[in-house]
């Protein structure tokens, strides 16, 4: 991964034009915009303050997870960190795992540790990624920085990475478009812990007005229909029409959804397609500024996490 060092060049090529009406918010360009960033204040914090370090834990074979995994553990390299991975066997008791994540809370060289989802059958999820030390949850999904966010304590708190790239993407689109996120009706289609609620309490702390709604949200197309802001993450494939969305608004679409593509490919094995939980096509031609699936949100993932783990390392040095 080749990081750019020209971090202002790079930003006036977030937003490009789509050929129709909507600006196109580009993901990877931004990641790499806050990959550089990242990189550079490492690198003058390696002499007085040390490496940040980056643990990341497998536990099982499942493919994604390991390309998931990989892609970190490069991106941990390529900014600078001291990355280690542990890859543990399916066969890994709940107890052993808690062991390691006790015996990385107390390593000094390690300010960042994540578990990868999912966890085999049989290993408390809630349990073990409860036991990670909160200055050391650089996922933000420890109860201790959900309470920070939620109380509107943003330098405290380490923010879940999906919505913490989501806010940066959206201020850039906003930016662009000369719209202003505070006093935006945001609606946010979704209410994971992961997600959802997190996104909702960063929109609030940029003092947008803010509506939850979710599958079961009554009458979901006139919801989504007033919104100057749309943030999808319910996890269907294409549930937010196009004819849904406000002229002008700025989409959001966290949703990643494989859905059955055209034809097959060499081995003969049925085509797939990603799709996020906005029907695109239909709405480029109303939206303002939308993320596309893949490529917006998608790389913004592992850049926050690369941000929050040198937040960290810098909280823990201070």
């Amino acid at each position: 991964m080749a990081l750019a060092t020209d971090a202002a060049v790079l930003e006036t090529g977030i937003l490009r034009p789509s050929g129709d009406k909507a600006l196109l918010i580009d993901g990877k360009i931004a990641s790499e915009v806050v990959l550089a960033e990242v990189a550079a204040a490492t690198a003058a914090r390696v002499g007085k303050k040390g490496q940040p370090g980056l643990a990341v834990i497998l536990v099982g074979e499942n493919p994604a997870s390991q390309v998931y995994v990989r892609s970190k553990g490069k991106a941990a390299k390529t900014v600078g960190f001291h990355s280690v991975q542990y890859d543990l066997p399916e066969t890994t008791s709940e107890d052993e795992l808690l062991g390691l994540v006790d015996r990385l809370n107390g390593d000094p060289k390690i300010h960042g540790i994540l578990i990868q989802l999912p966890l085999p059958p049989g290993i408390n999820a809630t349990r073990v990624l409860e036991r990670v030390s909160p200055l050391k949850d650089v996922d933000g999904f420890h109860p201790f920085n959900a309470g920070l966010l939620s109380i509107g304590d943003l330098d405290r708190a380490l923010v879940p990475c999906t919505p913490a790239g989501s806010m940066v993407l959206l201020e850039k689109a906003a930016k662009a478009l000369g719209v202003s996120v505070a006093g935006a009706d945001a609606v946010v289609v979704g209410r994971s812990n992961i997600v959802g609620k997190p996104m909702a309490q960063l929109l609030l702390s940029q003092n947008a007005t803010v509506t939850i709604a979710h599958s079961r949200s009554r009458d979901l197309p006139a919801i989504v229909g007033r919104a100057d802001i749309v943030v999808a993450a319910v996890g269907r494939p294409e549930m937010v029409l196009g004819e849904w969305i406000k002229p002008g608004a700025i989409v959001i679409d966290v949703g990643i959804n494989r859905v059955p593509g055209e034809g097959v490919d060499a081995q003969g094995k049925p085509k797939s397609r990603l799709v996020g939980d906005v029907a695109f096509k239909s709405a480029l031609p109303r939206a303002g500024a939308i993320t596309p699936v893949p490529g917006g949100v998608g790389p913004m993932t592992i850049a926050m996490l690369m941000s929050n783990t040198l937040r960290a390392a810098n909280l823990a040095h201070d």
